[in-house]
């Protein structure tokens, strides 16, 4: 207020002053070329005065670029407004989420919406991938099961564990419980030779050695010696029978025969000749017979 009111009374000396020499001819003889001058003189007073009054603006050239509004300024502008951030920008969907909504990967701090690591997380799993990387193209780091425990279904979580705990073992370590409405995994420790076993989560028996339902009956090198198609709990059983009644299997097509009466020479349905006793095929010879080696 100072600066003002003493810039007026500047003003009001000068135009006294001015106006006084153009009236008074005692003080000031006026002539063309003084007239000419004093009005110089009141300009460059006049231009003075209003310049120490008036505020300076200083004007720049603006950037069309930098006034363009992206969400990454939008959200810059609000931590410069509040000091902190309350929202962040999920790279994966391209929405600005409160810090609530968003996850954050303890080994490298990259920050996406549970929303987005949820359905990543789930996708890896279903692609029988245990080693989830950080869905940051340039990141090498990976995330762990337990961080993520709160944003993905139990379900989810349960078969990553499970994935990374297969991964540790040995393929030649661990199997699968053969019934295939239990399929737990198993390990073999490698100790002592183990034949029939039971499963820990089923409770059904099985052979360690064939990795199949306990073949009751019949060891485990006859059963490895089967055809695939004779492997079956119902086959099994079978041969089993065929044993108690001491029935012979034609060594060509594998028909069982069973004996009631008469010699050793047997002629199966399909034209070959055997002998019932050992299961050999029957030579004929014009110097001696076959000779049974259980005889």
């Amino acid at each position: 207020m100072e600066g003002t009111s003493s810039s007026g009374e500047a003003l009001d000396l000068v135009d006294d002053f001015y106006f006084s020499a153009l009236h008074d001819e005692e003080v000031f003889p006026i002539s063309d070329e003084k007239y000419a001058q004093e009005l110089q003189l009141q300009e460059a007073l006049m231009s003075s005065a209003i310049s120490s009054i008036t505020p300076k603006i200083s004007t720049q050239p603006s950037n069309r670029e930098e006034d363009v509004e992206t969400p990454m300024k939008k959200q810059k502008g609000k931590e410069k407004e509040t000091g902190q951030s309350s929202e962040t920008f999920c790279l994966i969907c391209m929405d600005i989420k409160s810090t609530q909504e968003m996850f954050t990967n303890s080994g490298c701090n990259h920050s996406f919406c549970t929303d987005c690591i949820g359905t990543y997380v789930g996708t890896k799993i279903q692609e029988n991938i245990s080693m989830v990387k950080c869905p940051d193209v340039k990141c090498k780091e990976v995330l762990e099961p337990q961080s993520c425990r709160s944003i993905i279904p139990k379900e989810v979580f349960d078969r990553w564990e499970n994935a990374l705990c297969e991964s540790l073992v040995l393929g030649s370590q661990k199997f699968y419980c053969p019934f295939k409405d239990c399929s737990a995994l198993l390990v073999d420790d490698g100790g002592e030779v183990v034949t029939v076993s039971e499963c820990p989560n089923c409770r059904r028996l099985f052979c360690a050695q064939c990795k199949v339902a306990w073949h009751a009956g019949i060891d485990c090198g006859e059963f490895q010696n089967l055809n695939e198609n004779e492997r079956e709990k119902e086959d099994i059983m079978v041969m089993e029978l065929a044993k108690k009644k001491n029935w012979r299997r034609c060594p060509r097509c594998n028909f069982f025969v069973e004996k009631t009466d008469g010699c050793l020479h047997i002629t199966c349905r399909c034209g070959l000749e055997f002998c019932y006793g050992c299961g050999s095929y029957w030579r004929h010879s014009q110097f001696s017979s076959h000779v049974c080696s259980t005889a």
